[in-house]
């Protein structure tokens, strides 16, 4: 699917100058960064919106001592 990023022109130098001295494309090196940051991102976001439900009590929460008892680890 075809998308359209306008990057700053900072980025898009860097960008041009890696896809220059490796002889990739710069839509080789932006597939790349959307395919290995993509996990970073949804971590952070997903962790972001979590921890607001978990501030506002929308999220249930188990202390370490449950999660031990309910997995039988008790000592």
């Amino acid at each position: 699917m075809p998308t359209s990023v306008r990057l700053d022109p900072v980025t898009e130098q860097r960008l041009d100058h890696l896809a220059a001295l490796t002889g990739r494309t710069k839509a080789y090196y932006l597939r790349e960064l959307v395919t290995h940051g993509l996990d970073d991102l949804e971590d952070y976001y997903l962790a972001a919106s979590t921890k607001e439900r978990v501030r506002k009590s929308e999220e249930k929460v188990y202390s370490a001592e449950q999660v031990r008892k309910d997995l039988g680890m008790e000592d």
